[in-house]
């Protein structure tokens, strides 16, 4: 039997309340080409100069080679003009449930002014048109033209970080998990915002928030089945499509997970973090009480959605000694 939900933050309840469609509970496929429009829509106002922050960044667009036999891939590089390089660079992978988005939306800028960061946010493939392993194979043929030419673009190719929530959280756990077993560029951290990690959608949390909240179970149903079509919740499921499949969490670079307590994925987050240290490795988690799915960006004045920011920036600065 389904237990009931946790409640929701009162500041945070108010605020979903009064944001209503703009912030949908769920998604069906016939849902995407609407919610395409609606991101296309707002990206386009993220011009190159709204993204300099008033000369604070160099904003560049860059067509790298993709993976084998397939297009190129889009880098949008944000570089500080105010701190001399080499300088840390987080590699930014958008969210948006495998489905919608650029690399324009969700970008970490107030990160990068506070610490002096290069951002380079990778625009992938979308399901279902382009199901796995395109987006992960994109986001990784990024990160080695990143990791390649970090000089080039003003950075430093020993402190790459891998970041990206939701869809992209769990594809930069994914890209992490690519980098070790393929002796690749190896990150010195993973900044993982609310991830979406387990195509099985069957965790308590999963069931609990079920019609409720931000991105409900029917909704994540929708992303994976996009993603991994029959396959989802097979046992044909790679890691490197849903990264709570890996066997192995060993080895990888410390990581920092955070996850609302009334959302659909704060139960395979917890056990990601749970199941990193017990392969040995380094994890810091936050479960944000009363949280909703995204909330820091929804609603970003909240007292929980300050916490959480801060929380982030901490542990960057930890990881980086600055």
């Amino acid at each position: 039997m389904t237990t009931p939900p946790p409640p929701f933050d009162p500041e945070l309840a108010a605020a979903l309340l009064e944001l209503g469609d703009a912030a949908p509970t769920t998604a069906t496929p016939e849902s995407i080409p609407m919610a395409r429009e609606q991101v296309g829509a707002l990206v386009a106002l993220m011009t190159n100069e709204e993204l300099s922050c008033g000369g604070l960044f160099d904003v560049q667009e860059r067509a790298v080679p993709g993976p084998p036999g397939a297009p190129d891939v889009s880098l949008l590089i944000c570089r500080p003009t105010s701190v001399p390089g080499p300088r840390p660079i987080v590699y930014f992978t958008h969210p948006g449930g495998m489905v919608v988005g650029t690399n324009r939306l969700g970008l970490p800028l107030d990160w990068a002014e506070e610490l002096g960061l290069v951002v380079v946010s990778v625009e992938y493939r979308l399901a279902p048109e382009h199901p796995h392993p395109a987006p992960v194979e994109d986001c990784y043929a990024g990160l080695l033209w990143t990791a390649a030419h970090a000089e080039e673009i003003g950075g430093d190719p020993d402190r790459v970080i891998l970041a990206g929530g939701s869809a992209g959280g769990g594809l930069a756990a994914a890209l992490a998990l690519l980098a070790r077993d393929r002796q690749g560029p190896r990150p010195i951290g993973q900044l993982l915002m609310c991830p979406m990690l387990d195509d099985r959608n069957d965790t308590v949390s999963a069931h609990q928030m079920a019609g409720l909240g931000v991105w409900d179970r029917t909704a994540n149903e929708t992303g994976w089945n996009a993603l991994l079509g029959e396959a989802r919740g097979t046992a044909d499921v790679s890691p490197y499509a849903a990264p709570a499949r890996a066997a192995d969490l060993s080895d990888l670079p410390p990581a920092f997970i955070d996850v609302g307590s009334a959302e659909t994925f704060r139960d395979e987050d917890v056990t990601y973090a749970s199941r990193i240290w017990q392969a040995g490795g380094s994890a810091e988690l936050h479960v944000w009480p009363g949280g909703f799915h995204g909330f820091d960006g929804l609603v970003p004045q909240a007292a929980l959605s300050v916490d959480a920011r801060a929380a982030r920036l901490g542990w960057l600065r930890r990881l980086l000694g600055e």
